[in-house]
């Protein structure tokens, strides 16, 4: 591995500049980043101590900041010092600005503004809390979405990653011989999602679980390979009875499932019908 400084630059919080090189960056194996974050930078004098970074640790530098003077203040300094500086959002902003023929704002951080959609997005995480694992099964309704699937199927991170974008999300375990809640299968209003997976890698996955609790491999049905295939084929039939769209998780991140639960939901609320199972 090639160890190789690099300088995220940002006149907000920072998180647009950082998830957009760490896509990058995991596409280059042989690439060790040492990440050196500047956030908040809105003075000069800010900007100077950046600078100073950059010239101690030599490194590509790549920015989000929307006022003029320390944008080229940046660039000439990174110029001077022999280092890459590249706007991360300049291409994007200047093609829409022009498709939509207005000017740009030039406001740090608006993207944070204390706005209604900031508080959906606090409403949303605070009802996949309470939603979680069948909890409080009564309101089930006023979910955007539900998720159901057998233990370890990562409903509950999916949940929170969907509420992260405003999704009201709801979990429901699927336990053999456990009958779901009869609110569940009532609801008008929510999305309901199935999610499966390989029964070897579901084990797999439960026996690090188990590792994790009780610091043993405990012999029990939880990890028996059979018992978690019919438990695995109990919910798939469980998901085809109702017509519930289904998704293999199985070699899926959580941000694929939560986009493919995005793309279902948009064809839901819309009053299309679900295109196909298995996504």
């Amino acid at each position: 591995m090639t160890v190789h400084h690099m300088h995220l630059v940002s006149d907000a919080t920072g998180e647009t500049v950082n998830s957009v090189v760490r896509a990058c960056v995991v596409q280059f194996e042989t690439i060790e980043p040492i990440e050196h974050v500047w956030t908040l930078i809105r003075t000069r004098g800010q900007l100077d101590k950046v600078l100073a970074g950059i010239r101690e640790n030599p490194g590509p530098v790549l920015f989000t900041m929307v006022n003029n003077d320390l944008r080229s203040a940046l660039v000439d300094g990174c110029r001077n010092l022999g280092v890459p500086c590249l706007a991360v959002l300049e291409p994007l902003m200047h093609s829409l600005a022009a498709y939509f023929n207005v000017a740009i704002t030039g406001r740090p951080g608006l993207q944070h503004a204390l706005d209604a959609e900031y508080f959906d997005r606090i409403e949303a995480m605070n009802f996949s809390l309470a939603h979680d694992d069948g909890q409080l099964a009564s309101n089930l309704n006023e979910a955007d979405v539900i998720i159901c699937g057998v233990s370890r199927t990562s409903k509950t991170p999916t949940c929170i990653y969907l509420a992260n974008r405003g999704i009201k999300a709801a979990n429901v375990p699927v336990v053999p011989n456990c009958p779901l809640p009869d609110e569940l299968l009532h609801v008008k209003q929510p999305l309901i999602v199935g999610l499966t997976k390989d029964p070897t890698r579901l084990v797999q996955v439960r026996r690090n679980r188990l590792r994790m609790i009780s610091g043993g491999d405990e012999a029990t049905d939880y990890v028996d390979l059979e018992t978690v295939r019919q438990e695995v084929a109990f919910a798939r039939k469980l998901f085809s009875k109702h017509g519930w769209p289904v998704i293999d998780v199985s070699r899926r991140s959580i941000e694929e499932t939560a986009a493919a639960i995005l793309t279902y939901y948009a064809r839901h609320r819309s009053g299309l019908p679900h295109e196909s199972s298995d996504a």
